[in-house]
């Protein structure tokens, strides 16, 4: 699979722009603020259906304008296809494939699947453990489109439990029939989420140690370890146990709402505490590189690879590692960002690997 056209129309801070390019590295270069990460979050709409980095869509609209929209065209096993976001103020998001309307923009989700790797990535390890999920949870969904409705389902249940409690607080009673019927909803989808989950991280750790290993090259040891309420007790159980508590805090205090990930170095050291800036991101390149194989296994074709400013903070020999490594045959399309055209030319020069590069000034393109 791969992205052979790309146009923006009234896109952030693109009036206007069309691109074509190869079925390998695709690379965007220019000064900080030229727009290069705008075209990667154009292709990250046109394959989830939002950005990556801001979830309010009609700040993406330039400036002035009241209307924009991405288009691109896929090519998948010698097949065309057609997908155009668009969105006006006040208005609902619009999304076509082929210039028909999906009934639901859930599913889409996993027929263009892409990695971003982007120097926001530190959130997963620096924030709380919500950011942690959202990486599993968008690595999953990507794959099965039957755990996205469930984690949808899980998600409305939990918030009317919620605002039960809270309701209790202010009343000062609770409807333990209704509480009860929740709790089995909440069990019933989420107890196949927590197993969906644990299924996937068996499956993932060791493609994650596998590219670590090689990005480092044993350098550091380190771990990743899933962790959730369910592995202690059943859900029903859990929720009992902890109703009480639920309602002097006025929310659900456990269950796969709950699970978190833990990124540890040098043992059982915190890797947000005790790992440098550039085993974090090592670390993060690892997570993303092994999405990318996961996504391959599963789908039996090659997603697209997003790179966005991804030489900041690592040294030479790791940057040359990672570019010989996504130039191999195991990769399909790159596109990736950088302020120095010059080093992008030379760092594929020296690894025998063809480049498009596009230099990019303030919503100008020249490639």
């Amino acid at each position: 699979m791969w992205l052979k056209h790309l146009s923006v129309l009234n896109f952030k801070n693109y009036t206007e722009s069309t691109l074509d390019f190869i079925p390998g590295v695709n690379a965007f270069t220019g000064e900080n603020g030229a727009g290069k990460t705008n075209l990667l979050d154009a292709i990250h709409y046109l394959s989830l259906c939002k950005s990556y980095f801001n979830p309010i869509d009609s700040q993406h609209i330039k400036q002035g304008m009241d209307w924009f929209m991405v288009q691109g065209t896929f090519e998948k096993e010698a097949n065309q296809d057609q997908i155009s976001c668009s969105l006006k103020k006040n208005q609902k998001k619009q999304f076509k494939k082929n210039k028909k309307d999906y009934p639901r923009l859930a599913d889409h989700i996993g027929q263009f699947p892409l990695v971003m790797i982007s120097p926001n990535d530190t959130l997963i390890i620096l924030e709380g453990s919500e950011e942690r999920r959202k990486f599993v949870d968008n690595v999953i969904s990507q794959t099965d489109a039957k755990y996205l409705d469930t984690l949808i389902a899980y998600n409305k249940i939990l918030s009317q439990r919620n605002a039960l409690l809270k309701l209790a607080r202010q009343t000062g009673r609770l409807d333990l029939g209704l509480v009860e019927v929740l709790d089995l909803q909440l069990a019933e989808f989420g107890e196949p989420i927590f197993m969906k989950r644990q299924a996937f991280m068996a499956d993932f750790i060791p493609e994650f140690n596998k590219h670590y290993t090689f990005l480092a090259e044993e350098a550091e040891a380190v771990s990743l370890m899933y962790l959730s309420p369910l592995m202690e007790q059943d859900f029903k159980t859990l929720l009992l146990q902890n109703l009480e508590k639920d309602r002097a805090l006025e929310r659900t205090s456990q269950g796969i709402h709950k699970d978190d990930l833990i990124f540890t170095i040098h043992g059982q050291m915190p890797l947000k505490k005790f790992g440098s800036q550039g085993q974090q991101k090592s670390f993060l390149i690892a997570l993303k590189l092994a999405q990318y194989s996961y996504f391959q296994r599963k789908n039996g074709f090659k997603p697209l690879l997003l790179l966005d400013d991804i030489f900041d903070k690592l040294d030479d020999k790791r940057t040359r590692k990672l570019m010989k490594m996504v130039s191999d045959a195991d990769f399909g399309q790159i596109f990736l960002t950088d302020t120095n055209a010059e080093r992008i030319q030379y760092i594929f020069d020296e690894i025998q690997q063809e480049v498009r590069i596009f230099e990019v000034d303030k919503g100008a393109i020249d490639g």
